[in-house]
């Protein structure tokens, strides 16, 4: 028998060795290669945990979803019946009713978290996520107290996260055409702001229901409450209402002022104010009787905001809600709507003065034929789809990475939307030490209100007011149980 040749064994080894190696080769190049145009690998998604799926947060897990760049892995919701629709859409993705126990199990699983929940438990989650660098977006406004918006601030920073709130007007058209009609002097040096909504549209400036009622059985009370403190469950609180409670939500403010504020706020470069000033509308519940519901946000309230500009003379700002608004300007004609009617902005300058809608709709120079003369061009990064665009603008950056092109293109990264939020904060804050009483001494049931008519200064950088000690308790709450940042 011949014998084999050793040379031809040898080749014959090393070609089976190349070609197995060009065939693992094949087998790993992106799936996005080889599925053609349009075609998003598995492995190019970004894998996110959804907590609140219902209703807003519903909208949200679509919102990111229909990016088709995004796998929902896991969902939370305290409320199996608000759940139904997302976990309907996503049967593969798991359920949770506990957002602790969703992170730890899915930690290894997921890239990012949406925190959809009510106000009072933005924080709580979101910096549990962060902790484990995964990248967050949170519903407007981004935290409850000023506290916890600066305490995430800092946190998106030092964790190296992507992180956006979920104010889309600020990735639409209108507030950079804002921006650039300013920066083209076309109104002069901003000298005061004005700005308003219709909001409340929820019961405000009454009293705590002293009738507790059975939870529904698919509600986890407890869960829900969260680091807020234990109350009996209620009626007409859930799923909407608690927007009017300061236990839970941030009243009008909170639930508008972050779509409302935002595009001044970017326009002018503002920070944290210097000042916050509050007048609040009252109840009467009889004859010279005001009635008294510190539980609960004011009917309506108009709230001025002091910035401080170097170089240029403080910037006035005015938030008014509850239906109350600014005097009408006088270059708009008689039958010319103000903001979109509800809402809106209007920017004051030494040269002219400019006005939009909600989100920066629509935004005029007025008189508003002066819009239509007026050519700027383009500057600013234009997000793709507008204000629809926002959640893609997320998960992009996402994608991207933390410092990428598309990071830097983010429209509301922590590091604009927590001043933006603190300074929303702020006018809560005087609103509820406006309601602040103490007993006035030798009259019996007589009290005095301490913080009103005053101006609270604000020391921004050690987040403190100077000038009214027991306004401080307003901008940090205790957590009830084992919550914390």
């Amino acid at each position: 028998m011949k014998k084999k040749d050793q040379s031809s064994s040898n080749s014959r080894r090393d070609f089976m060795k190349t070609s197995a190696t060009a065939l693992a080769g094949f087998y790993i190049v992106p799936r996005h290669v080889l599925g053609g145009p349009g075609f998003i690998a598995p492995s190019d998604k970004l894998r996110v945990a959804s907590v609140g799926v219902g209703g807003m947060g519903g909208g949200d897990v679509r919102g990111i979803f229909s990016t088709g760049k995004v796998d929902m892995i896991a969902l939370c919701d305290v409320d199996d019946t608000r759940a139904k629709q997302s976990r309907d859409a996503h049967p593969k993705a798991a359920y949770y009713k506990d957002f602790r126990e969703m992170l730890e199990k899915e930690e290894g699983n997921i890239d990012a978290v949406s925190v959809s929940t009510p106000d009072h438990m933005h924080a709580v989650i979101a910096m549990m996520a962060m902790k484990m660098g995964k990248h967050v977006y949170v519903q407007k406004p981004m935290t409850h107290d000023i506290y916890e918006a600066r305490m995430l601030t800092e946190a998106a920073e030092k964790y190296k996260v992507v992180t956006q709130m979920g104010n889309q007007g600020s990735s639409g058209d209108g507030v950079r055409k804002m921006v650039e009609w300013y920066n083209a002097g076309l109104i002069g040096e901003a000298t005061k702001v004005y700005s308003w909504t219709d909001r409340p549209v929820w019961p405000q400036g009454i009293k705590w229901p002293s009738e507790p009622v059975t939870p529904p059985s698919d509600l986890d009370w407890d869960l829900w409450l969260g680091t807020a403190p234990y109350k009996d469950y209620v009626g007409n609180l859930v799923p909407f209402n608690w927007r009017g409670w300061w236990d839970y939500g941030t009243g009008a403010l909170g639930d508008m002022a972050c779509h409302i504020m935002e595009p001044p706020f970017r326009v002018l470069g503002l920070s944290y104010p210097k000042s916050a000033e509050a007048s609040v509308g009252s109840v009467y519940v009889g004859e010279f009787q005001r009635g008294y519901f510190p539980e609960s946000c004011p009917p309506s309230s108009h709230i001025t905001l002091r910035f401080d500009r170097p170089g240029k003379e403080d910037l006035e700002f005015h938030w008014m809600d509850g239906g109350i608004q600014p005097t009408r300007p006088e270059e708009l004609e008689a039958n010319e709507i103000m903001g979109d009617g509800g809402n809106g902005v209007i920017i004051e300058g030494t040269e002219g003065k400019m006005m939009c809608s909600t989100y920066g709709i629509n935004p005029q120079l007025l008189p508003t034929s002066r819009t239509k003369e007026i050519n700027v061009p383009e500057t600013l990064y234009r997000v793709p789809g507008g204000d629809r665009g926002h959640y893609s603008n997320w998960v992009e950056a996402c994608i991207g990475g933390y410092g990428s092109k598309e990071f830097d293109q983010l429209s509301s990264p922590f590091s604009i939307a927590g001043p933006l939020t603190e300074s929303v904060l702020m006018g809560n804050l005087a609103i509820r030490s406006y309601d602040y009483r103490v007993a006035r001494e030798g009259a019996n049931g007589q009290y005095d209100y301490p913080g009103r008519g005053i101006k609270l200064l604000w020391d921004g950088e050690n987040m403190k007011i100077t000038n009214f000690d027991p306004a401080n308790q307003f901008v940090k709450r205790e957590y009830r149980g084992d919550y914390s940042l």
